[in-house]
């Protein structure tokens, strides 16, 4: 099964799809090792982790294409990969599609607003027509079916919280993004209350990711199946607790030398799930084994009479 064609089952079936968001392919990972079944290559993050940038649409379509390469090399979860606004008009968005599914994405998203784009999520947005929108969204739909039918596009409406943006003028784009654009699911983005996911989850003919962007606290994935959701995404779920944890041990190890450390070590010993290992994460066994299969007897590695530093947990 190609990995569209498994994220189009994911969004189908009536269970709720968790999909955490980042940026790297070790997170990407990660997310697979402990049992999540897809991942959001997150525009935000990228830009963000890679480029210390906000999300404001300075990075272009290469750096997310060759990005989701790597991701998918290294990573079996189908992939939903952040594609701005198509990083221009309907010709950009023709080539923005098939660019993403030769690098081995499940899907992408699109939204609705005006170049240059804001966060999702955050002030200052503007939204272009809705006749262009679904002009856009024909567009990616033509250009995925010249390559693979099985990838997903996906239409995200920004409009609430937008500039003139309404709730009910954000559910009209979005059955009209589903109906005469032909996306395949839909992502309306900062709705303010569980009342606004149940009616456009009842009201919008396909699948539907609902983010909230109401008062805390925010619902629980079980209440987002409840509430009539295919999928609930968390763009920065691996991202923000590292960065945080990260600011916390600078700061303890500038005070406290080695002991910080030590302790950071002892924390991560004592997790129920065991001590995040990078030479699994990498693979870095897959290297031991080519050599061994592929290397002329004079040319193999002497691992067990060598020696070098041994990794200990944050530190």
């Amino acid at each position: 099964m190609s990995k569209g064609a498994r994220l189009r089952e994911l969004l189908a079936r009536p269970e709720l799809l968790v999909i955490p968001g980042g940026f790297s392919p070790l997170l990407a990972r990660m997310c697979q090792l402990a049992g999540y079944e897809a991942f959001f290559v997150a525009g935000s993050q990228v830009s963000a982790f890679l480029y210390g940038l906000p999300d404001v649409g300075i990075m272009g379509l290469r750096d997310m294409v060759d990005h989701t390469r790597h991701i998918a090399a290294r990573c079996d979860l189908p992939l939903l990969v952040d594609a701005d606004t198509g990083f221009g008009n309907a010709i950009n968005v023709h080539f923005t599609v098939q660019e993403y599914i030769r690098a081995g994405a499940a899907g992408l998203h699109i939204e609705d607003q005006e170049a240059p784009k804001k966060s999702g999520t955050s002030g200052g947005r503007r939204c272009i027509s809705k006749e262009e929108a679904i002009g856009k969204y024909r567009t990616a739909v033509a250009a995925r079916d010249a390559l693979d039918e099985d990838f997903m596009i996906c239409a995200r409406c920004d409009l609430v919280g937008a500039e003139g943006g309404t709730f009910e003028g954000a559910v009209d784009r979005c059955v009209a993004y589903v109906e005469q654009g032909g996306a395949d699911f839909v992502w309306i983005n900062t709705l303010q209350s569980r009342e606004q996911i149940a009616e456009a989850c009842r009201r919008i003919p396909a699948p539907v990711l609902p983010a909230y962007g109401g008062p805390s606290p925010a619902p629980s994935p079980e209440e987002y199946q409840e509430l009539g959701a295919a999928a609930a995404i968390y763009p920065a779920l691996t991202t923000t607790a590292a960065m945080q944890a990260t600011w916390d041990l600078l700061h303890e190890f500038r005070q406290r030398g080695s002991a910080a450390l030590q302790e950071a070590a002892h924390r991560a010993q004592s997790s129920p799930w065991g001590v995040a290992d990078r030479q699994v994460l990498v693979q870095a066994g897959q290297v031991q084994e080519i050599e061994r299969r592929f290397l002329t007897e004079e040319l193999q590695r002497d691992y067990e009479g060598t020696f070098g530093y041994t990794e200990r947990p944050a530190g």
